[in-house]
């Protein structure tokens, strides 16, 4: 099942605006959840905005509030998310960061008490938009067992690096698990193995089986010790620049709220030079003979880009359970 964009952004526009949201800020999100599904990243568009619904509904998003600022010292901004929809704080935050950026050459803004800000890559892409190299993370509750151990004890602590580039922006956007928990979950609704394995099951053996893993709470980092390490930095990083909820405090609560995201910008010193650089990378790591015939190497955000002007052209793909359960709200 396939839904244009426009009917699909008008939809969440309509029941946000029966939660009571103002006018602007309904606008806003409907537009950030339709343009995650636009592109490809169904978990944290059409898939988790019931989810998000229900947090209203909880008490847990106050569509009302607004970031304060706490304190402020040289390039860095302290805020106070005020459990505020935390999309809207993230775009907040980055237009900060990238006003800093354009003063004096790099800006840092750490906001805690927020909440989840759906996908990480939008801020890069705006970031990019701007014309700066955007640098950004959150803390989360704890989904990840760290290496060597059973129990999930830290975030999936998405990571987000944005270069920008006329012939099209540079954007990687990654969980600390080699498949977030939406990725999973999308797998399970589908029926669907994962192509490699993700974690392992109640027998502690690796699977692609994306139920057992949900069932296990052993989501394999990426990397291994590598990935379940820069977990852990991340959450120290986030909690100690904004001085907010680190994942321990997070996870007290059962459901992810208040979290804590940075969100750092660099004004592009030469462009010129930054795009014959950019292209020199690209072009060498393309030169790379794909392992499949006919495949392609791409770059990190190229396939967004490939499944944007898809879905514009044909309709974005929709899970028909989901998509009656928001027209029914």
């Amino acid at each position: 099942m396939k839904i244009p964009f426009e009917e699909l952004k008008a939809e969440f526009l309509r029941v946000l605006l029966k939660q009571n949201f103002e006018p602007q800020k309904a606008e806003q999100c409907a537009a950030i959840f339709a343009e995650n599904s636009r592109d490809g990243v169904y978990t944290h568009g059409l898939n988790r905005f019931p989810t998000f619904v229900d947090y209203i509904k909880q008490g847990l998003i106050d569509s009302y509030a607004q970031p304060t600022l706490e304190k402020t010292f040289g390039l860095i901004e302290q805020w106070n998310g005020n459990l505020a929809p935390g999309m809207l704080n993230a775009r907040f935050c980055t237009e900060r960061a990238v006003a800093l950026a354009k003063e004096h050459g790099m800006g840092c803004v750490a906001i805690r008490n927020t909440n989840h800000w759906m996908r990480g890559g939008t801020y890069g892409w705006q970031a990019a938009e701007a014309g700066c190299i955007g640098i950004h993370f959150t803390n989360t509750i704890a989904l990840v067992p760290p290496w060597g151990g059973i129990d999930p004890r830290l975030g999936n602590n998405p990571l987000v690096i944005a270069v920008p580039r006329a012939e099209g922006h540079i954007v990687l956007d990654m969980a600390m698990s080699q498949y977030s928990m939406g990725k999973l979950m999308q797998y399970q609704g589908n029926n669907e193995e994962l192509p490699l394995p993700g974690g392992y099951d109640e027998a502690g053996e690796l699977s692609t089986d994306p139920g057992a893993i949900i069932r296990s709470k052993r989501l394999l980092p990426v990397g291994f010790w590598k990935g379940s390490g820069l977990a852990l930095m991340l959450d120290l990083l986030v909690t100690i620049l904004s001085q907010g909820k680190s994942t321990a405090r997070i996870t007290e609560s059962t459901v992810e709220s208040g979290v804590g995201q940075v969100f750092i910008c660099i004004k592009d010193p030469d462009k010129e030079t930054t795009s014959r650089l950019t292209e020199q990378i690209l072009e060498f790591t393309k030169t790379s003979r794909p392992d499949t015939e006919g495949g392609i190497i791409a770059y990190p955000g190229e396939n967004t880009l490939r499944t944007r002007i898809r879905n514009l052209k044909e309709g974005i793909p929709v899970r028909e359970d989901i998509w009656n359960k928001v027209r029914a709200m």
